[in-house]
């Protein structure tokens, strides 16, 4: 096996190329669809495919179109999904007519009153990291990378956005579905050629050049409208002025933070860098889908501080979408690298006090995983062993953080002049690939020649816990905050001209080091006078809330199940619920948050959903 979390068999031909053609039928949130896969070479015997909740309701031979023999496993794996096996005889291709359910874990269905405007539904993806193959059926490990076209026949007055180059927009022609469907009877038990071309639809046509792993396959369907903000980059979002101008003011720096990455990492290889503001149930606060990033609106917050979430997601154009990890076990090589290359693109743009704070921030977080997981250090580890392990469920800043703290120790060590060489020759040497921990190790010591004697590598990747060599931030600004927050534990709130300056990032980590859980009276001070429960930014009213929970100041209590109801990033459901649902003598915590989600539910995404529902398996 290639992959702990795939069906994909190493001794199979690779997937190259896929081609879609996708009806979405929103009355019953179901799309009625065909795959066609090209493999690397002809190939006799059974080829495994990754499949969830999939309906396949037949598999040709696109040659001749004979039917193709296949099985389905009869029981659903919990994390892996079914295991669709396609006899093939001296094959290069198949072809795969299948619909998907309601319940698909990677699609979210929103009917109009959960959007902006109230008057169409949307749809929208979020593959990453395993739910690829609830959309099509795939060798769904980022070891098979592929390239893709799609055309999707949507409702006329809809549009549509993947990450993949927009070819054309035309009305539905049964030529469309030419060598795909061959005859009256496509197996769907009813004719999907007429339903194509029926009155009132659309299609929209894309493609990807370029070979990508399955989870950033993507693509949003809804009322969607754009601001141009850069020569490469528009931004969109649901068709609501109010949105559209306030992001295209958040983001309306992006093309120099463009140029900047290009400075340290070398040519942007995807042609553009557009951007999508999805509804508030998007679970994650970006995803780095090419030519598409799809992000939270919770990074709008009015002071172009969002613009970090999108350093990230712009910085994995060449760590995670150029060079991938091989499987989850390796994430640290998605997100470790790109987290450095975000901070690096933020303290050209923004500073270094900024930088400092953001790697402040990281440093209290990768100490609160510790905390998390204590009793299963594994998860600390950079490389770590996932096998019968769902990689929604552990999650977390120690890849980021961890790996971001491994690539800054070697930085220092070998100086940046050195460490910006050694980047963009490794960058150079891997694109389009996907590699793993040793494959990095190995070129790390032949390029930098001794720094196994400096830094103990073996400790960094596959040791749990911080390594006694990482360290926190130095820089005047963050140790005056850290001291702040240290005065708050004998009674010393801060003064106001001490704060006059701070924003969002400014008080999350002044929060984030404050004591687990003080008085209820000082939790009630510090909002009389700097009104953190009214903050804009998410990041700020999240931790003071949890602050607010760990302390048991129930005065707060409403105002987190108002942000439980508005927002479905995981980043502020997880430690809400969490803080709800732990310790002992908190029935009443327990009870709002099990109402709580019962009326949410239906407004997050699937993902998020499972995430919340392992949480209260563990505490309720």
């Amino acid at each position: 096996m290639i992959d702990p979390h795939s069906f994909t068999d190493s001794t199979h031909p690779l997937t190259t190329h896929v081609s879609l053609t996708l009806y979405f039928r929103f009355p019953s949130s179901i799309i009625h669809a065909t795959a066609l896969l090209t493999l690397q070479t002809p190939y006799t015997g059974p080829l495994s495919l990754d499949t969830r909740s999939l309906t396949i309701h037949k598999i040709l031979d696109p040659a001749t179109p004979a039917p193709l023999p296949f099985t389905l496993s009869s029981s659903e794996h919990p994390i892996k999904g079914r295991l669709l096996t396609v006899y093939l005889d001296n094959n290069s291709s198949v072809l795969i007519l299948y619909s998907t359910p309601p319940s698909s874990s990677a699609l979210q269905w929103l009917s109009p009153p959960q959007t902006f405007n109230k008057t169409h539904p949307f749809v929208y993806t979020q593959c990453q990291s395993v739910h690829a193959r609830s959309v099509f059926p795939c060798q769904d490990t980022p070891a098979a990378r592929v390239r893709y076209s799609a055309k999707l026949n949507l409702p006329r007055e809809l549009s549509a956005v993947m990450s993949a180059r927009h070819c054309d927009r035309h009305d539905p022609v049964g030529t469309d579905l030419d060598g795909v469907l061959t005859n009256e009877d496509s197996g769907f038990g009813f004719d999907l050629k007429s339903l194509w071309c029926e009155e009132g639809r659309v299609v929209e046509e894309f493609v990807m050049e370029q070979p990508i792993p399955p989870y950033l396959f993507a693509f949003a369907v809804g009322e969607l409208g754009f601001r141009e903000v850069g020569p490469r980059t528009r931004v969109y979002s649901e068709a609501v002025d109010g949105v559209l101008d306030a992001a295209a003011r958040e983001f309306a720096g992006t093309e120099e933070m463009i140029r900047q990455a290009e400075r340290l990492f070398g040519e942007y290889d995807w042609e553009r860098f557009d951007l999508l503001v999805l509804p508030p149930s998007f679970p994650y606060g970006g995803m780095e889908n090419p030519r598409m990033v799809f992000l939270t609106p919770t990074v709008i917050k009015g002071d172009a501080s969002g613009a970090r979430i999108v350093a990230h997601e712009l910085a994995h154009s060449w760590t995670g979408n150029l060079i991938t990890n091989k499987n989850n076990e390796h994430f640290w090589l998605n997100e470790g690298f790109t987290t450095y290359a975000e901070r690096r693109i933020v303290e050209v743009v923004q500073g270094e006090d900024i930088a400092a704070l953001n790697i402040g921030i990281g440093w209290r977080g990768l100490n609160e995983e510790m905390e998390r997981f204590k009793d299963n250090m594994e998860f600390t580890k950079l490389k770590n062993n996932q096998e019968g392990v769902d990689p929604d469920d552990m999650y977390s800043r120690v890849p980021y953080e961890k790996g971001f703290q491994f690539l800054w120790r070697i930085e220092h060590q070998i100086g940046r002049p050195a460490f910006d060489e050694f980047l963009k020759k490794y960058i150079a040497t891997f694109k389009f690939k996907s590699i793993d921990t040793e494959t990095f190790l190995d070129f790390l010591k032949a390029n930098v020649h001794g720094i196994e004697k400096d830094i103990d590598l073996q400790l960094w990747t596959e040791g749990t816990g911080i390594p006694p060599d990482a360290h926190e931030p130095v820089s005047n600004l963050y140790i005056k905050i850290t001291s702040l927050a240290k005065d708050f534990k004998l009674g010393r709130m801060p003064r106001e001209d001490e704060v006059a300056n701070w924003k969002g990032q400014e008080w999350e980590l002044y929060l984030k080091n404050l004591p687990r859980a003080v008085e209820a009276s000082q939790v009630l001070a510090l909002d009389a006078r700097y009104r953190l429960s009214e903050s804009k930014d998410y990041e700020v009213k999240v931790a003071f809330l949890q602050l607010a929970i760990s302390s048991r100041c129930r005065d707060y209590y409403g105002e987190v199940e108002k942000t439980l109801k508005e927002v479905g990033r995981m980043k502020y459901l997880r430690p809400l619920y969490s803080g709800l649902v732990q310790g002992p003598g908190n029935e009443e915590e327990k009870i709002l948050a099990k109402r709580v989600f019962a009326e949410a539910r239906e407004c997050y995404h699937p993902i998020a959903q499972g995430i919340v529902e392992a949480i209260f398996a563990k505490h309720v």
